[in-house]
């Protein structure tokens, strides 16, 4: 997966990416010998699979007791966005009645290098294979897209999506390590809403000068922050090298009380969830995006590759709980630290960051809400297993 900051070689990217082809084109037999014997021992073989695998899970439609259903990993506003352009590139005129408004989010470049972006393709071809879609979304949050996609053009009405999202525990296991301690005991000396949580996802490497821009903003904004600095891609994963990100000379010292900087794992949902954070600085993965809208979490959204630059719109335009800190037109010009400070201190010390908490915390009842018996995800899971099991 293409990183910021142009931190890989161009060649050892290209061979990681083609070993995931190679690799993923291997395991389809081996997949349907398993699917085989399977439908021989039970009544029927429920085969979910992540859409990237959709040509290694191909076989279970030519297995009569067997279904095959889609995790779509992304939000339903990206896939609905998808089927948008699509109807757009073959000049549908049905387009102009769903309403959507195409944003920059309609663009992908730059998200995806290109043997990557032609497997997706390629996986996309075998989606009518389905018998449905399991979609990592709430139709708490993303229920109008939802509908989008269920009533599209093209879309075969004999397959059923289900939105059985969040996925994340909505309330963090409680079990106790050192690591785990120390950040919760740090958060509960801060005041409410008062750290902004920073971290980038384990697929992420930014450059050296980009590591003291945001450590310098950081600093400079005078905010409580946690700062999550794993090495991410470790460089080049074949050689065993292992990079560590340097900070500016006495950073470490000069923030003690102020912040914290965590090299190694961080409990991000107990992070997200205390009620000291009120802010956090992401990449907008969609894990991550759904993990803070479910604990009430605004966003300041720096997208680096692939779905993230479209979540980005979904979170700052359509549902209106981040601010960008980077726009994916200017995806590779650094990010200086008079931005980073000034992303932060909107985020957390402005009447406009304020109104994103409020807005934050009514999407986050609305998830919880839609849990309860009778909730509309609820009723999506019990729709989903009575479907399975019927």
């Amino acid at each position: 997966m293409a990183s910021t900051g142009k931190t890989y070689d161009n060649n050892n990217v290209h061979n990681q990416n083609q070993v995931v082809v190679v690799a993923s084109s291997n395991l389809r037999e081996p997949v349907a010998s398993l699917l085989r014997s399977l439908s021989c021992l039970h009544e029927r073989v429920v085969v979910i699979h992540d859409s990237l695998m959709s040509s290694v899970a191909q076989d279970a439609s030519d297995i009569p007791n067997a279904e095959n259903y889609t995790f779509q990993s992304v939000s339903a506003f990206c896939f609905a966005l998808y089927l948008v352009l699509d109807l757009m590139q073959n000049n549908n005129p049905n387009i102009e009645s769903f309403g959507v408004h195409i944003t920059e989010a309609a663009s992908l470049e730059g998200c995806f290098p290109e043997e990557i972006m032609d497997f997706i393709t390629e996986q996309v071809k075998f989606f009518a294979l389905s018998n449905g879609f399991i979609h990592n979304t709430s139709r708490a949050i993303e229920g109008p897209y939802m509908e989008m996609i269920e009533q599209f053009p093209g879309i075969n009405k004999n397959i059923k999506h289900f939105a059985l999202g969040p996925f994340n525990p909505l309330f963090p296991s409680k079990k106790s390590c050192k690591e785990k301690d120390i950040i919760i005991e740090w958060l509960d000396k801060q005041e409410p809403n008062s750290v902004i949580y920073i971290s980038f996802g384990t697929t992420t490497s930014l450059t050296e000068q980009q590591i003291k821009e945001i450590a310098t903003g950081l600093e400079q904004s005078k905010k409580k922050f946690i700062w999550v600095l794993r090495d991410a891609d470790k460089g080049d994963i074949f050689d065993g090298q292992v990079r560590r990100y340097i900070l500016p000379d006495g950073f470490e010292e000069r923030i003690e009380g102020m912040g914290l900087v965590i090299r190694d794992w961080a409990p991000q949902l107990e992070i997200l969830r205390h009620n000291s954070t009120g802010g956090f600085m992401s990449h907008c993965g969609w894990n991550s995006s759904m993990e803070s809208i479910t604990m009430g979490v605004p966003i300041a959204a720096w997208p680096m590759h692939s779905d993230q630059p479209r979540n980005m719109v979904l979170i700052t335009q359509v549902l209106k709980i981040g601010l960008v800190v980077k726009d994916w037109a200017k995806r590779d010009e650094l990010v200086t630290a008079s931005e980073v400070e000034n992303a932060v201190r909107t985020l957390m010390a402005s009447k406009e960051g304020d109104e994103m908490r409020k807005t934050a915390l009514k999407l986050r009842d609305a998830v919880l809400e839609s849990m309860d018996e009778g909730g509309v995800s609820r009723r999506e899971m019990d729709s989903f297993i009575a479907h399975i099991s019927r």
